[in-house]
C-alpha cells in the first residue's frame, strides 16, 4: 500500500495451480509488488476453478494451463470456459514452457497475456500492472513505487515493468560485442541513455563515448564533424582537427537521430563501417580506427528507405544488432517507478522535503499518454519541485504544473474553418507492412515472438515479406 494510505478496493486474484508451493511462492511475490495487499484465493484445478468463478468476481485470473486439463479435452477449450464465466476478469495463462504456439491458442480462446515459468516477482507485478492500467483497474493492481520495494535501476535507467527488463537483457548480451547496434524508440525514451549503457557495460568502458547529433549540426560541418579536417580546409582553420570517429578510436561513436543525415555523407559513413578508415577533409591519406558504432532514431527507418531517405545498404550495415525502447504509455508500471525516482533526486538538488504521491496525483500521472515520454515526466516532476515547498504532491499540484496540457490562450479568437486538406493514405499492404515490421524490431528480429503479439503465425509473416520483397523487385525492374 502507499505509505499512510489505505486501498479503497483492493485487488482479488484467484489463482490456479495444482502445485501449491508454486502456488503459494507466487502468492508471496505479488503481495509485496503491488501497491495494495491484494485478496488472493487458490484452487488446484480447473473445476474448482470455474466454480469460484460462478460464486464471485475476480480481478484476475492466473491460469497454469497443466493444471486445466479436467474441465475440458484441450488446453485452449478449457481457458474458452473460463474466459466466458470469468467476464470482466484479467486472465493470465502461465506455463511451464515458452511455447509460442501455446501463448496463441490461450489468447485465442480469452487470455490476455502468456506468461513462461518460472516467473520474476516483481518483473510479473510490473506486466500485471501493465494490463490492469490497460483494462481499467490501474490503481488497485499498480506495481509498488516505495524505494527498497523493488530494483529498478539499471546502468541510468530507471523501470521494472517487462518490457525494461527485456531492454535491460538485450544489453547484456549484447554490450560485449563490437558489432553495430541500431536503437530506436520515440523522442524521450531514453537512446543515448541506451547508447551509454552499452559503452559502460562493454570491454571499451575505459575508452571515450563520442556522442554526435545528426539533426543539429548542419549538413555542410557534417562531415568535418565526423571525420575531421586538414589544417587549411576552410577559412580560420590553422591546426588539423580530429573528428568525433577518431576521437573516439578505440572506444565509441554514437550516432543520434541518424536519419536526419545528408544521403552523400551517408554513403561516406558506410564506406568508414566497411573498412575502419576514415580521410579528413581536404587531406589525401587515410587513417584507421578501431570504433564500435551505435546509432539511434526516432523515425521508421523502414519508411524512411521507402522515401530514399535513408540507403538500404547503410541500414544493413548499421542494423546488426537492433535494440527498440518502448514508450512510456506502453509500459505504464514504469510511470510511478520514474517518478518516484526523480521527485527524490529533485528534492535533493533543491534542498526540499517531499514524502511521496498522493494517490489521486498518482492515478492522474498513470493515466496520461506522455507523448514526450519519460524526459516529459521527468520536466514535470521537476517543476513540481521547484513550484512547490515540500510535503505530498496531491493531484492539484500535478495540474498546476502540468503546463503542457493548457491552453495558452485565454480568449481563442474566433477564426474561419480551414479548408480541408488532403492528406496522404499509404496502400493498405504498406501500413500492413510497417505493422509487422515495428513489431519485429520491438522483439529484437524475433519473428516468432512478434507473430504471437500480432496474433499471426510465423509463416504468414514470412510470406507477407517474401511478397513485399518480390513487389519491391518488380517496381525496380520497371
Amino acid at each position: 500500500m502507499r505509505p499512510g494510505r489505505r486501498s479503497d478496493a483492493a485487488a482479488t486474484i484467484l489463482l490456479i495451480d495444482r502445485d501449491p508451493a508454486a502456488g503459494r511462492a507466487m502468492a508471496a511475490n505479488l503481495a509485496g509488488c503491488l501497491l495494495a495487499e491484494p485478496v488472493i484465493e487458490e484452487c488446484r484445478n480447473g473445476r474448482a476453478a470455474a466454480e469460484k468463478l460462478r460464486g464471485r468476481d475476480y480481478d484476475i485470473v492466473l491460469m497454469d494451463l497443466s493444471s486445466l486439463d479436467d474441465l475440458a479435452p484441450t488446453t485452449e477449450e478449457a481457458v474458452a470456459r473460463l474466459a466466458k464465466i470469468a467476464e470482466g476478469a484479467l486472465l493470465i495463462a502461465l506455463s511451464g514452457g515458452a511455447s509460442v504456439s501455446a501463448a496463441v491458442a490461450a489468447m485465442r480462446a480469452g487470455a490476455h497475456d502468456f506468461v513462461a515459468k518460472p516467473i520474476s516477482g516483481t518483473g510479473f507485478a510490473a506486466r500485471i500492472g501493465e494490463l490492469a492500467h490497460r483494462h481499467g483497474k490501474a490503481r488497485a493492481l499498480t506495481i509498488d513505487a516505495r524505494p527498497g520495494a523493488i530494483t529498478a535501476d539499471f546502468a541510468g535507467f530507471v523501470g521494472a515493468s517487462t518490457q525494461m527488463q527485456y531492454v535491460y537483457e538485450q544489453i547484456g548480451r549484447i554490450a560485449p560485442s563490437s558489432a553495430p547496434v541500431f536503437i530506436t524508440g520515440e523522442s524521450g525514451t531514453g537512446k543515448e541513455v541506451c547508447a551509454e549503457a552499452l559503452h559502460s557495460k562493454g570491454p571499451r568502458a575505459e575508452r571515450r563515448f563520442v556522442a554526435v547529433n545528426c539533426a543539429a549540426i548542419p549538413r555542410d560541418l557534417m562531415e568535418t564533424e565526423l571525420f575531421g579536417a586538414a589544417r587549411g580546409a576552410y577559412t580560420g582553420s590553422v591546426e588539423d582537427r580530429k573528428g568525433a570517429a577518431e576521437l573516439a578510436d578505440g572506444g565509441t561513436l554514437f550516432l543520434d537521430e541518424i536519419g536526419e543525415m545528408d544521403l552523400s555523407l551517408q554513403s561516406k559513413l558506410l564506406r568508414f563501417l566497411q573498412t575502419g578508415a576514415l580521410t579528413r577533409v581536404s587531406e589525401a591519406d587515410t587513417r584507421q580506427v578501431d570504433v564500435r558504432v551505435i546509432c539511434a532514431t526516432n523515425r521508421n527507418p523502414m519508411q524512411m528507405i521507402t522515401e530514399k531517405r535513408f540507403r538500404e545498404d547503410l541500414f544493413y550495415r548499421l542494423h546488426v544488432l537492433p535494440i527498440h525502447l518502448p514508450p512510456l504509455r506502453q509500459r505504464p508500471a514504469d510511470i510511478m517507478v520514474l517518478g518516484q525516482h526523480f521527485l527524490a533526486r529533485f528534492a535533493r538538488e533543491e534542498h526540499k522535503r517531499f514524502s511521496g504521491f498522493s494517490p489521486e496525483a498518482a492515478d492522474s500521472l498513470i493515466a496520461r499518454e506522455w507523448p514526450g515520454n519519460v524526459r516529459q515526466l521527468q520536466n514535470l516532476v521537476r517543476r513540481l519541485v521547484v513550484m512547490f515547498d515540500g510535503g505530498e504532491i496531491s493531484a492539484e499540484m500535478v495540474s498546476a504544473a502540468d503546463i503542457e496540457s493548457r491552453s495558452y490562450s485565454p480568449t481563442p479568437i474566433a477564426e474561419p474553418a480551414p479548408a480541408p486538406r488532403r492528406t496522404t493514405v499509404l496502400p493498405m499492404w504498406q501500413q500492413e507492412q510497417r505493422i509487422i515490421e515495428d513489431a519485429i524490431l520491438s522483439f529484437g528480429g524475433n519473428i516468432a515472438l512478434a507473430a504471437a503479439a500480432l496474433e499471426l503465425s510465423p509463416s504468414t509473416i514470412y510470406r507477407k515479406r517474401q511478397a513485399w520483397a518480390e513487389m519491391a523487385g518488380a517496381k525496380g525492374a520497371a
